[in-house]
This record gives structure tokens, C-alpha cells and sequence, in this order.
């Protein structure tokens, strides 16, 4: 009996492997799923998003002392009845909330690196711990620099350097939640792009490429000895061979 009657057939499935089309299989070990052993586990990426929010927030101290040393003063000037600002032209009032903004830029971006550098492992909990203190840094450091800024009670502040004398305007934010929203932005946006470009990989499966090659090698073995038959028989591999004729 000849290899194309039927009786020869290939394996569908590798013998060491269960069918595909089970719904209960479990993962490979080498899967994806499987997480690294240097990966941390729960309660240790809580200890280190708590760790995040307060150096994070912290560092808000930082930048509301920044603040109130780099923002432009607004100058004020009084008379009998009333506060004037002395230069009416002058770009001072939004200058502050520049001035905000560009140091939130930084501090997200430095923030988010350390982050980054120390924690590459962390999970979403350091992440979120990061969003969290970058946005209670800011709110601390918005606050400190109107605290240690000019007093906010102008009429007191006119009253006591008199009439026609200059004094600064109160440091403050016009548009106070766009300012306040740029440091967890920033450390969220460079956090990303440095994970993605540097951070960890999750490791190939082991299956992938070992058993199934081995599996489709032997089955081209198959269908090369099958070949091999049909051409001994007497024609052309893939053809079956010729009916004996009548003598």
C-alpha cells in the first residue's frame, strides 16, 4: 500500500503540546504573563509610590522659592482714593504666571527622571504616586510664594508707604489650574518617553520558536520521506505511479 492511499498521515498537533483549540489551557511558563522575579511586588510598589509623593511634593517648597525670587513685580502706586498700577502698558501681571510655567516644566521633567532612575521597575502605583505629589508640589509651591510674597491687603500695604510711594503688588496666579497642571503633565509626558525608550522589556517565550520549529521540521521529514516513496515507486514525486500493463 502506496503513501497516497491514506493510511500515512502527519501528526496535527505535537505530541508533547495540548490542542490549540482547548479554552482551558494554561500559559506557557514562558509567556508574557509571567512576571519577572526582579519585578516588585504589591505592598513594595506602595512603599515606593508613598516615597514619590512625599520627596515630590516636597520639591514643591523648591519651586514656589524659585518662584517668588525669578517672577516680576508688579508696581503699585496710591493716592487719596485709590491703587493704580504705575505702569498700565507693563507685561508683569501674566510674567508670574510664565514664569510658573516654565518652572513647572523643569521640575516635571527632573522629577519624572529621577523617578524613572531609581524606580525603572515601579508599576502603575509609582506612577500614579508621581502624577499625585507633582500636583500636591505644585499647589504647596503656588501657595509658599503667595505666603512669602508682597502682602495681600494692598490697602494696608498704600496706607503704610503713603501717597505717590511705589510698593509691589500681591504675587499671585491668574489662570491658577493651567499653572498648577503642568508639573504632573510634564512628569507624566517624560516619564513615558523614557520608558519607552529605556525601559525594561518583558522577556521572550521560551516556546517561542523551540518546540513548534522542531514540530514543523519533522513534519517537512515526513513529507520528505513521502516524497522519496512515491519516487522509488516508479514516477514523479506528488503522482502516483503508473498501472502495471497487461502482457
Amino acid at each position: 500500500m502506496a503513501w497516497h492511499d491514506g493510511t500515512v498521515t502527519a501528526p496535527l498537533t505535537p505530541p508533547d503540546r495540548p490542542h490549540s483549540d482547548d479554552p482551558w489551557q494554561a500559559p506557557p511558563s514562558g509567556s508574557h504573563s509571567a512576571k519577572s522575579p526582579d519585578d516588585p511586588d504589591t505592598a513594595t510598589e506602595l512603599r515606593q509610590a508613598a516615597l514619590v509623593v512625599v520627596f515630590t511634593a516636597l520639591a514643591g517648597l523648591a519651586l514656589g522659592l524659585l518662584w517668588l525670587w525669578l517672577a516680576p513685580r508688579v508696581p503699585l502706586v496710591s493716592d487719596d482714593t485709590a491703587v493704580f498700577l504705575r505702569n498700565s502698558e507693563g507685561e508683569e501681571a501674566i510674567g508670574a504666571d510664565g514664569t510658573f510655567v516654565l518652572l513647572a516644566l523643569g521640575f516635571g521633567a527632573v522629577s519624572a527622571a529621577a523617578v524613572f532612575w531609581r524606580l525603572r521597575r515601579g508599576g502603575v502605583f509609582v506612577v500614579a504616586g508621581l502624577a499625585l505629589g507633582a500636583l500636591l508640589g505644585s499647589l504647596i509651591a503656588w501657595r509658599v510664594g503667595v505666603w512669602l510674597g508682597p502682602s495681600s491687603d494692598v490697602v494696608s500695604r498704600a496706607r503704610e508707604v503713603g501717597q505717590g510711594v511705589t510698593f509691589d503688588a500681591p504675587l499671585e496666579l491668574r489662570a491658577v489650574w493651567v499653572a498648577v497642571l503642568v508639573w504632573p503633565f510634564a512628569a507624566m509626558a517624560v516619564h513615558l518617553l523614557l520608558t519607552g525608550a529605556f525601559g525594561p522589556r518583558d522577556p521572550e517565550p521560551d516556546w517561542v520558536g523551540a518546540g513548534w520549529s522542531t514540530y514543523y521540521e519533522g513534519e517537512g521529514a515526513v513529507g520528505a520521506a513521502g516524497a522519496a516513496d512515491a519516487s522509488g515507486a516508479g514516477g514523479q514525486p506528488g503522482t502516483p505511479p503508473e498501472a502495471p500493463r497487461a502482457s
